[in-house]
C-alpha cells in the first residue's frame, strides 16, 4: 500500500483532502497521463433507448447528453468547468451493501486486500486519530471482531481492485467521475446549486443524507440517526431514483484522480490515487464539503477505508 499508511497524520490528509464549501467517451484513466481527459461525443450518437434486458429494481438508465462538467467554484482540483457531451449508461440505484458483497464472496471464494493485509484504515475518534487497525475487513469494518457489518449497510474496507473485482464478475465496471457526477446532479439539471436536493443541508429540519452533523473532531454529533453507516436507500432518491449519491460512504470511481484539462496544477502525493465521489458520513460542512456534486477525494487502489465504499455502471454500446 502507499506508504501514507505507516503514518497517521499523512493518512488525515489524505481522507479529509478534498472537503469543502469505461465508457463510450473512451475516458483516459492511466495515471501516467497529465489530465483527465474525457473525448466527447457527437450528440447525434446519444443512445436515446436501451435494447438489452436489464434488472429496473437495481439499475437505472441514464440517458446520456450534454452537462457542465467540474465547479469553477469550486476548489482549484474540481476547475475548469466545462460542457461535456457523455454517452448514455446504467447505474446502480444502490449501492453495493454487506449482503451484495457476501453473495460475491460466497460464489467466487474472493479474498480481500484488506484481509490479504490484516489490517485496514479506521477513524478512531475516541482519540481523534486515524489508524492502521488489525482485523479491520468488509464484515468488521471497525477491526477484530468489534462489530460485524450489517446487510443492508454499503459494504466497506473494500480497495479499489476488490470493487473492480466485484464488478467484473457482474460484468459491470465502475463509473467514471463524469458518469457519476451526471448522474448525481440528474444529468446535469442540478450542477447550479451545492447538492442534488438544493442549496441547503436540512430540508424542513430533516437532513437529507448521512453525515457527522457537528463538532468533529471533538464531539460528534449523529443527529441524522447514525453515526457510521446508514442503511443503503434511507435517504429520499434524487430524481433519477439514485440513492446514496451523497453522504454515507465515499464511492470508487473507474479513473485516475487527475487534474482536468486546462487545469495546470499537480496534485500532490496526498490526493493521487483512485478517484471517489459523494463524500461519507464524516463529511460536515464545518470542516468537509464531500457530498457536494462536484467534490473529489482519493485513495490509492489498494487501501481499504471504512467510509469508502462502491457502485456500478454498465456501458452502453451501439
Amino acid at each position: 500500500m502507499f506508504s501514507f499508511l505507516t503514518s497517521n497524520i499523512f493518512i488525515y490528509i489524505l481522507i479529509f483532502s478534498s472537503f469543502v464549501t469505461n465508457n463510450n467517451n473512451k475516458t483516459i484513466v492511466n495515471s501516467d497521463k497529465n489530465f483527465y481527459i474525457i473525448n466527447n461525443i457527437n450528440e447525434i450518437n446519444v443512445i436515446s433507448n436501451i435494447i438489452e434486458i436489464y434488472d429496473t429494481n437495481k439499475m437505472v438508465f441514464v440517458k446520456g447528453g450534454k452537462f457542465n462538467f467540474g465547479n469553477n467554484n469550486g476548489l482549484e482540483r474540481e476547475k475548469p468547468e466545462r460542457e461535456v457531451t457523455i454517452q448514455s449508461f446504467l447505474i446502480d440505484k444502490n449501492l453495493v451493501t454487506v449482503k451484495d458483497f457476501r453473495q460475491f464472496v460466497n460464489e467466487t471464494n474472493y479474498t480481500t486486500e484488506a484481509e490479504v493485509f490484516g489490517n485496514g484504515i479506521v477513524y478512531n475518534d475516541s482519540i481523534n486519530i486515524w489508524q492502521l487497525v488489525d482485523g479491520a475487513n468488509w464484515q468488521f469494518p471497525l477491526g477484530n471482531f468489534k462489530t460485524i457489518a450489517m446487510e443492508d449497510h454499503p459494504v466497506t474496507q473494500v480497495s479499489w481492485n476488490d470493487a473492480c473485482a466485484y464488478c467484473e464478475f457482474y460484468g459491470k465496471t465502475l463509473p467514471t467521475e463524469v458518469q457519476w457526477e451526471y448522474a448525481a446532479s440528474e444529468r446535469g439539471q442540478k450542477k447550479n446549486q451545492l447538492y442534488y436536493w438544493g442549496n441547503n443541508l436540512l430540508i424542513n429540519n430533516k437532513y437529507m443524507c448521512n453525515t457527522w452533523n457537528s463538532g468533529y473532531p471533538n464531539t460528534i454529533s449523529s443527529q441524522d440517526g447514525f453515526k457510521y453507516t446508514s442503511p443503503v436507500g434511507h435517504f429520499k432518491a434524487n430524481s433519477l431514483g439514485l440513492f446514496d449519491m451523497a453522504g454515507n460512504v465515499w464511492e470508487w470511481c473507474y479513473n485516475w484522480h487527475l487534474p482536468y484539462e486546462g487545469n495546470l496544477q499537480v496534485f500532490p502525493t496526498d490526493l493521487q490515487g483512485k478517484a471517489q465521489r459523494g463524500g461519507s458520513f464524516l463529511c460536515n460542512p464545518n470542516y468537509c464539503h464531500g457530498f457536494r456534486l462536484s467534490a473529489r477525494s482519493a485513495s490509492s487502489p489498494e487501501s481499504s477505508l471504512f467510509h469508502v465504499g462502491f457502485r456500478c455502471v454498465k456501458n452502453i454500446t451501439n
